[in-house]
């Protein structure tokens, strides 16, 4: 009972193909429809050929089956049954050449051998109307048979069925030899463009999926490097107006207006985040560092040294100050924090070094833990190794926490890291 098995899978198998090729096919029609009304291209290239777009070629055999009925063919009942099995196993060949695993099948070849065998008994043997069996095994060469063998093979089938006409019918031979290499090329040209069609058309629409995820990953990075960073200051700054209105009213008004200045730059980095074109610049970022860490009580040091860095480095650095800068005011309890730019011709470090507590577990390099699960740090970390740079963060030697990033100062790799950031 397991081949009623198999031929019932089989059969719900083709079933269900069948169904979404209607559904494709009604599909295409209903763009086509729009298309005419809009005036608007079709995007939708209509539902994959199937066997069923090969099977009316095999009316070029009906004047070998008139033959048949008329009684011209001798020993009739061998012509019906070689008709019967070519016919067979054309429609076998023809249904199995539009899938590629059962194309490259060993079974599908087989079929196709068998069907030239058939092919070369009938011409041989009956000659006239049967010659035009050749094209057809011409077509289904053309659908199975892809790649480099497929001229030598078109090239060999050709000069038989050349070598047989030749014999059976004299220079009816021509045209026979024509159809037969001009079905085998033209269908297999056909159908390789067909399926090299969808193919593209697939991979460009995996890019774009690919695409659209990476410019949510950009958003998400950005929008958290940014909103992290500030409010974390208006919340420092806040508190610090709070503490200071009882005894110093114009220390406090000070600090308002730094959170009012704060929230509008806030705005305008947002919007700038959002369509995916912001620079930041190192200067700025260590300014706001400084602003940030005293606002909070920690002393801040900021030391820089070496070459300028091109504009690109200076974005990146710049967020990695801001998130460190962030984590620190958050979560360290720290009195001093340090911060170190350092370069050289090939590559430029950044330090932040603080004496807080940090956290309390968590490897020292290759990976950078954060508190709260946050996701700054580790997106960083994928910024930086895009660019071919690193990112590393832990505790320590004397207390506290480093975060430690080194960049290239080549702006080949930068430019396509800060391109992909800016032009998904």
């Amino acid at each position: 009972m397991s081949w009623l098995r198999k031929a019932s899978c089989r059969l719900e198998a083709w079933q269900t193909a069948r169904a979404d090729w209607k559904a494709e096919a009604k599909r295409f029609k209903a763009d086509q429809r729009t298309a005419r009304r809009t005036g608007k291209r079709v995007e939708h290239p209509g539902p994959p050929p199937t066997g069923f777009s090969l099977l009316p070629w095999l009316l070029m055999g009906m004047g070998a089956f008139s033959n048949l009925l008329q009684g011209r063919t001798a020993q009739p009942w061998l012509g019906g049954v070689g008709l019967f099995a070519f016919n067979s196993l054309y429609i076998y060949v023809v249904f199995r050449s539009f899938v590629k695993k059962a194309r490259e099948s060993l079974s599908t070849r087989v079929a196709l051998v068998l069907m030239g065998l058939v092919t070369c008994g009938l011409a041989i043997g009956y000659g006239g109307s049967w010659l035009y069996f050749f094209p057809l095994l011409g077509l289904a060469t053309g659908a199975v048979v892809r790649g480099p063998w497929l001229g030598r093979i078109a090239f060999a089938l050709t000069a038989f069925a050349a070598l047989v006409s030749s014999v059976r019918a004299g220079w009816d031979a021509v045209n026979v030899a024509y159809g037969t290499f001009l079905s085998t090329m033209v269908t297999a040209a056909i159908l390789s463009l067909s399926e090299a069609v969808r193919e593209l058309r697939a991979a460009r629409e995996e890019l774009a999926r690919r695409a659209v995820e990476k410019e949510r990953l950009r958003f998400s990075r950005d929008l958290h490097d940014l909103l992290g960073h500030t409010l974390s200051v208006i919340v420092v700054k806040s508190e610090a107006a709070r503490r200071l209105a009882p005894r110093d009213m114009t220390a406090s008004l000070a600090q308002i207006a730094d959170i009012e200045s704060v929230g509008r730059q806030a705005l305008t980095e947002i919007r700038e985040a959002v369509t995916g074109y912001r620079d930041g610049s190192l200067a700025t970022e260590l300014d706001r560092a400084r602003s940030a860490l005293t606002a909070a009580g920690i002393e801040p040091a900021v030391r820089q040294s070496g070459p300028p860095l091109v504009s690109q480095a200076e974005a990146l650095l710049g967020w990695v100050v801001r998130e460190a800068v962030t984590n620190i005011v958050r979560h360290s309890g720290a009195a001093r924090c340090e911060i170190v730019v350092s370069g050289s011709e090939e590559r430029v470090q950044l330090t932040v070094t603080d004496d807080g507590t940090g956290p309390t577990t968590g490897p020292t390099t290759g990976s950078v833990p954060e508190s709260g699960g946050g996701t700054g740090l580790k997106g960083l970390t994928e910024r930086l190794a895009a660019a071919g740079g690193s990112l590393s963060a832990g505790p320590g030697s004397r207390g506290g926490f480093v975060v430690r990033a080194e960049l290239p100062v080549d702006t080949a790799e930068l430019d396509e890291v800060t391109a992909g950031r800016t032009g998904a």
